[in-house]
């Protein structure tokens, strides 16, 4: 196991009206935190929006895939592979996968639950009997399925994880084999205030009304709110470089690349109707080698409204972080803050000394990642 290093990764960003993650009924999710209503996007919507963020800036290959029809990828790999037709590489696909013991899903070909593999890790599944496919098509189910019976499937399933797999980790229900335990823990975005909900009454015209006819074509609401959100993730070290094989270069490009995506990546939820975008107002990092520290107390007393909330959640943030790290004895290993606060404006004026005191000299993002990597370089190089 790697020396433990935790990373913890806090940001404070302000969206606009906006329907980032809905809940049951269409509207924004929302929680209850010190006695009031907050904003609320869930951990599995940003940790998916930073997935897609960093995988479009990926080949292919090194690229990881969450689907029920993993059957139908691995068909179509083997077909292509082989020049086998589709049935006869669906067979031997189903009879490598039947191995695994994954459960049949209510629609045809389909797992009955999501299985999130490597696209890499897949091909080479598919290689295991391309050498041998036209002699596996020609055999009975049962003799194809013993045919195939020693292949190393959940082996290899097991190896050269993708960066989200390594992140992310995977749950199998009832395959412990295939589990892998994630590096990466993201909370659930709060507001860092008090938030209401609000509807959008929208109407669309039809473009070929009479001209005497009124009336909209269609009507219909939306939910929405706006809220400054405080946003939270940390990365174990040790355990990301375990499931990238021990490989410390790739775990710091993985480090890297999350802390690139996280930042910068936000759920798509009815973005075209709110083009609700922007860019973070803080984001600091901190190095641990005790144990991952949210400051999320920082907001248990709501920001008023009537307050600066971007400028004063920042300064409550980093406030926070001097009083735990003075009360709890625990000097982190190494803290720094990109943010968009500065000394000269009277109004954010506090805030950036506050800040600076908490996390040293503000510098940019880019710069921010890049010291980010050779402090932890540093660190593992220095006896444990």
């Amino acid at each position: 196991m790697t020396q433990r290093l935790y990373i913890d990764v806090h940001v404070v960003q302000t969206v606009p009206p906006a329907n980032l993650n809905r809940d049951d009924q269409g509207n924004p999710k929302e929680a209850v935190y010190g006695g009031v209503r907050r904003s609320r996007v869930s951990s599995q919507a940003w940790k998916r929006a930073s997935r897609q963020y960093f995988d479009a800036q990926t080949p292919e290959p090194d690229r990881a895939t969450r689907t029920k029809r993993v059957a139908g990828e691995l068909t179509t790999r083997i077909s292509r592979n082989t020049g086998l037709d589709s049935a006869d590489a669906n067979r031997i696909a189903q009879a490598l996968l039947a191995q695994l013991g994954l459960s049949q899903g209510r629609k045809a070909g389909d797992t009955a639950y999501l299985l999130f593999y490597g696209n890499a890790q897949l091909d080479a599944v598919a290689h295991l009997v391309t050498d041998r496919a036209a002699d596996l098509a020609a055999l009975e189910e049962k003799a194809l399925a013993e045919a195939v019976k020693e292949l190393p499937v959940a082996a290899t399933f097991n190896t050269g994880h993708p960066v989200g797999v390594a992140l992310f980790g995977r749950m199998v229900a009832n395959i412990p084999q295939l589990n892998v335990d994630a590096a990466v823990q993201v909370a659930h975005a709060l507001s860092t205030h008090e938030t209401q909900l609000e509807f959008d009454y929208y109407t669309a015209v039809d473009d070929q009304n009479e001209r005497d006819e009124t009336g909209a074509g269609m009507i219909g609401t939306i939910g929405f709110n706006s809220a400054t959100l405080y946003r939270y993730a940390t990365i174990g070290f040790g355990q990301l470089t375990d499931n990238l094989g021990g490989d410390t270069e790739a775990a710091l490009d993985a480090l890297d690349r999350f802390v690139d995506s996280f930042t910068l990546s936000a759920p798509a939820g009815y973005q075209n109707s709110f083009a609700h975008r922007t860019r973070p107002s803080l984001v600091a990092v901190v190095v641990r080698a005790d144990q991952p520290v949210n400051l999320v107390s920082a907001f248990e007393e709501p920001v008023p409204a009537e307050a600066g909330i971007q400028a004063n959640s920042a300064r409550r943030l980093a406030e926070e972080h001097i009083t735990a790290t003075q009360t709890w004895g625990d000097t982190p290993l190494f803290e720094a803050a990109s943010h968009t606060f500065t000394a000269r404006e009277t109004r954010t004026k506090d805030t950036a000394e506050t800040l600076t005191q908490a996390f040293g000299e503000p510098v940019t993002f880019p710069q921010l990642r890049t010291s980010l990597r050779t402090h932890i370089t540093t660190a593992l190089q220095e006896p444990a």
